[in-house]
């Protein structure tokens, strides 16, 4: 271990800042933000849900973020989810590519920057990673308020890297950046079945294109002749406009035989709330979809409404409240074997989210689907009520209102034969793995326990 302290390491540290959002006559610079929220997409490649704002010259000057900078979390956590303040995330220069403004820290973060001749900079972070794996991140952390904060100063003070060598730290390095980079890899590949899967939900069930192709003469595009069979070569007139002959339009309350809201539980055990459970959360749906790391939330609760609300494959999770004014509520997710193998618990949905159980399990992929679509077009807008200043997902409304396409039993089974391989995850347990395995090496790797070879060469057995 150095006997050097962050603290005397540093070359620059200031809080970050906010801004407007819009412009005026002081606030002229257009800024990305990164808040502690927006770490753990960030490590994963994803930068979309970084907001923009406006700051001053001045503001900008001394907060804007360059390569081999430190963002730190310094207030924020979540005592349910067991999420500490304080996650932190190295600033690259793939990042400030990928960001197409200056980017400065939220200012619930604080920019760390070190000097890298004395220190490696991912190195503290793998440092400070392993303190959050470990629980002793905690010690630095004050909940006076009700809300964390992360004590920055004693933090640099009482920190000291446990290789002093910087050649060793930036091996180690380089070492967990091509592990996160083949993470990144598969979670890419993920997204892109999914990009498939909703691809070839929207052709066949939306714009029709099969029908269209087979009343014009042509042949079906990327399907085998069996496949083709099963597209009539006619239209006729709904309510919705021109459908395929056959084809039904149902109420989507219609193809579900349960719906049931969520639950909350308690913290901790009590004389009626007895059994464990794991919550799956509106914000845990994009990192459950795509194998990202997650804190899902373990609680308690009775025996009656964990049995009631236990998910099974084939459920659907929705999110019914916590939107905003900018992002609607109805996230979804589909839930499958693999992804309740993930939990050590019965697993339910949170208590702003709600079960939806389809008929049967293909049923389910495509209606997984049909809401997929509808957020990402954003037409979850049409069953959104914000009269309290929280958007909540008007349920009975849409059960009722929400008309979806209902093709013959032979087509929605072909459909489900093609696209559930693509949605059941088969990437994810690969991440899992390969994070499980990260996870294990890291907190060995820093503090110099395991030799580098031996690291590489488990990897390898992975890979």
């Amino acid at each position: 271990m150095s006997s050097d302290n962050l603290k005397s390491m540093v070359l620059h540290s200031i809080g970050g800042g906010w801004g407007k959002t819009s412009q005026d006559q002081t606030h002229t610079e257009r800024v990305t933000i990164i808040r502690g929220t927006d770490i753990p997409k960030i490590k994963s490649g994803d930068y979309s849900s970084l907001p923009i704002r406006f700051e001053t010259k001045r503001r900008l000057n001394t907060r804007q973020l360059q390569a081999g900078d430190i963002v730190i979390e310094v207030s924020g956590g979540s005592a349910a989810s067991g999420q500490h303040t304080g996650r932190a995330v190295l600033i690259t220069e793939r990042i400030l590519k990928s960001v197409h403004t200056p980017i400065i820290p939220a200012s619930f973060c604080r920019l760390l920057r070190l000097d890298s001749q004395k220190i490696d900079p991912a190195y503290v972070v793998n440092q400070i990673e392993s303190m959050h794996l470990s629980g002793k991140i905690g010690q630095f952390e004050r909940q006076s308020t009700g809300i964390s904060n992360f004590q920055f100063k004693y933090f640099i003070q009482a920190v000291r890297p446990l290789i002093s060598s910087n050649e060793a730290q930036k091996s180690i390095s380089r070492f967990f950046g091509l592990l996160d980079d083949r993470i990144t890899l598969l979670r890419e590949t993920s997204k892109t079945l999914e990009a498939i899967a909703q691809a070839i939900f929207k052709s066949w069930f939306v714009d029709f294109d099969p029908v269209h192709a087979k009343v014009e003469g042509r042949t079906p595009e990327g399907m085998d002749d069996e496949t083709a069979a099963l597209f009539p070569d006619e239209f006729e007139k709904s309510e919705l406009g021109l459908v395929p002959e056959g084809w039904e339009l149902v109420p989507f309350g219609e193809l579900l035989t349960k719906t049931i809201g969520g639950d909350w539980g308690s913290e901790h055990p009590t004389s009626t709330n007895k059994v464990e459970i794991a919550i799956i959360r509106g914000t845990d749906i994009p990192d459950l979809s795509y194998g990202g790391k997650n804190r899902v939330p373990v609680r308690y609760t009775t025996e009656k409404k964990m049995r009631s609300r236990k998910l099974q494959a084939g459920d659907i999770v929705i999110e019914i409240s916590g939107g905003s004014k900018k992002q609607p509520t109805g996230r979804s997710i589909l839930i499958s074997n693999e992804l309740l193998s993930r939990f050590n618990s019965h697993v339910v949905p949170a208590s702003f989210c709600r079960l939806f159980r389809p008929t049967n399990i293909p049923i389910g992929v495509m209606l997984a689907e049909h809401l997929k679509l509808l957020y990402e077009q954003g037409l979850t807008w049409n069953y959104q009520n914000q009269s309290t200043g929280i958007a909540n997902f008007q349920t009975k409304h849409f059960l009722k209102s929400e008309l979806v396409i209902k093709p013959p039993k032979q087509l929605i089974h072909a459909f489900f034969e093609i696209v559930y391989p693509l949605v059941n995850k088969t990437q994810t347990q690969k991440i899992l793995t390969l994070e499980k395995l990260r996870d294990t090496l890291l907190p060995r790797l820093i503090s110099g326990k395991l030799r580098l070879p031996e690291a590489e060469s488990l990897v390898e057995e992975v890979i």
